[in-house]
């Protein structure tokens, strides 16, 4: 069978759409780092739509691996001379493929740092992009401050180091850039965080200040870090994956990617070494992302952390099963209408009550077979990015917590290591000792699991949530998810929006 590459694409143009650019004209622009299913379903597809538009080729995509396990990804994309297989999967069972053409390189910093930096300080490279999870910042929720503790985050802040992280390298180019005189580029968060370029621009200068505080004083007064909103539910590629593109188009593509039809990109206009026309191809330009971004964030990411647990314990595992189970889907939008939309600003443009209705509809997509263990990595990292912001603020202004309370309870009770058909739970967390130390302090004093402060801040202290805590994790126990579900849904399960 044919195998993806750019030799290949001439025997593919009559079985799917292929990149109708010249790809040996495409120059790099932007350096990525984190190249997984998201950054392919996203940012990487709108550039390629850009590309097939016609106009400027100056911004193809270099991708960067920092991590041992980014090694598959350098040999797969390295074979297929970047490209790969994008499949969008709609509700009502329709399929649209094209193959994608905007990376155009791929550089692995474990086998050549100097050729990333190098590929950094290149004055063509005018943005550099981060996908690299809630986790890659080194942010101290309980804090909100830089906290260097990752082993390659410390290595590259010894002296006379050859940087291995994202930010050491970054900021190894931007000292280049600097020595130069060569204007520095834009630093471009697509992480699910809010603030996402603020928190860049805390995590990077906080860095540059602990190896020279003066390279890290001009990072602070030339460097832009531009707020973004992104949003795209992609699943992990799975082998039937890639059977089913073998299968429907004739060709080996070692790592498509599977995605639902729905995309946005909510982006601040702020790149001083320019930009891409991404305006042409459907990405919101704005001046101020942070009430797209707070909709996102505590809507859809907060959903994933409050779908997950419960029905996980109920013994469900894919997304869709959840949300198209009537109880929990009443849920759900219960936890959107009275906890999380109360403490959103106005959103230009959006009607919110359409907003949530949609998201129940995207959950819904049985073709996208997204996992609820996709959603439940590193925990310990999106809870108090995504619900636990919900709960601070109907603290504040006196709300309804009692959802919210329940999803953490559920969360407590998964990590015991069980379900409730006595099935072992997978748990991937790079908490996970803290948290079964938590757990175990939980069982003996229930109440205890919200005194861990790296998760959980001052919210232990707070009697009206660890009482709401405490009735929960009770229920829990004696009746199971689903009658504690029901006790809070039953007598007004809105089923005019999950239809």
């Amino acid at each position: 069978m044919t195998s993806l590459n750019e030799a290949a694409l001439p025997e593919l143009e009559d079985r799917l759409s292929i990149p109708s650019y010249h790809r040996h004209a495409v120059r790099t622009g932007i350096v990525h780092f984190g190249v997984g299913g998201f950054h392919r379903s996203h940012q990487a597809m709108f550039i390629d739509r850009l590309l097939n538009l016609g106009g400027s080729q100056d911004w193809g995509i270099c991708g960067v691996g920092v991590l041992p396990s980014d090694a598959r990804m350098h040999n797969v994309l390295t074979s297929q001379d970047g490209l790969y297989t994008l499949v969008l999967k709609g509700t009502d069972g329709t399929e649209d493929a094209r193959v994608i053409g905007s990376i155009t390189e791929y550089l692995f910093a474990p086998n050549d740092p100097a050729a990333v930096i190098r590929k950094l300080a290149d004055p063509a490279t005018r943005i550099v992009s981060l996908s690299i999870t809630e986790g890659g910042y080194s942010i101290n929720d309980s804090t909100g401050e830089f906290d260097p503790r990752t082993p390659d985050v410390l290595h590259d802040l010894d002296p006379n180091t050859v940087p291995s992280s994202a930010f050491g390298l970054i900021t190894a180019a931007l000292a280049q850039r600097r020595e130069r005189g060569t204007e520095p580029f834009t630093v471009m968060s697509c992480d699910n965080i809010e603030g996402n370029g603020n928190v860049a621009r805390k995590a990077l200068v906080s860095f540059a200040r602990l190896k020279d505080p003066g390279l890290a004083g001009w990072i602070s007064d030339t460097v832009a870090f531009p707020n973004s909103m992104v949003d795209r539910i992609t699943p992990v590629t799975t082998d039937a994956d890639r059977a089913a593109v073998a299968a429907a188009y004739g060709f080996s593509d070692a790592w498509p990617v599977v995605a639902e039809p729905f995309e946005q990109w909510v982006l601040e206009d702020n790149f001083p070494s320019g930009r891409p026309p991404l305006e042409d191809v459907g990405v919101q330009m704005v001046d101020d992302v942070e009430p797209y971004e707070l909709m996102k964030l505590r809507l859809l990411n907060a959903s994933h952390q409050v779908m997950s647990y419960l029905g996980y314990l109920a013994g469900h595992r894919y997304v869709h099963e959840v949300c198209t189970d009537p109880l929990f889907a009443g849920f759900i939008v219960g936890f959107m209408e009275c906890e999380a939309t109360p403490t959103l600003r106005p959103v230009p443009g959006i009607d919110l009550d359409a907003y949530r209705n949609e998201l129940i509809h995207r959950f819904s997509n049985p073709a996208v077979r997204d996992t609820l263990a996709r959603q439940m990595v590193d925990a310990s990292e999106r809870i108090p990015k995504f619900v636990l912001p919900v709960v601070r603020e109907q603290l504040r202004l006196g709300g309804p917590v009692d959802r919210a309370a329940l999803m953490i309870a559920a969360w407590a009770r998964f990590l015991e290591g069980t379900d409730e058909q006595g099935e072992l739970t997978d748990i991937t967390d790079r908490r996970l000792g803290e948290l079964r130390a938590a757990i175990r302090a939980d069982q003996a004093e229930p109440g205890a699991f919200l005194n861990l402060t790296d998760v959980f801040g001052d919210l232990g202290r707070n009697a009206r949530f660890v009482d709401a805590y405490r009735q929960a994790r009770e229920a829990l126990h004696r009746s199971g998810a689903r009658a504690a579900v029901l006790d809070l849904t039953e007598p007004s399960i809105p089923t005019r929006s999950i239809s």
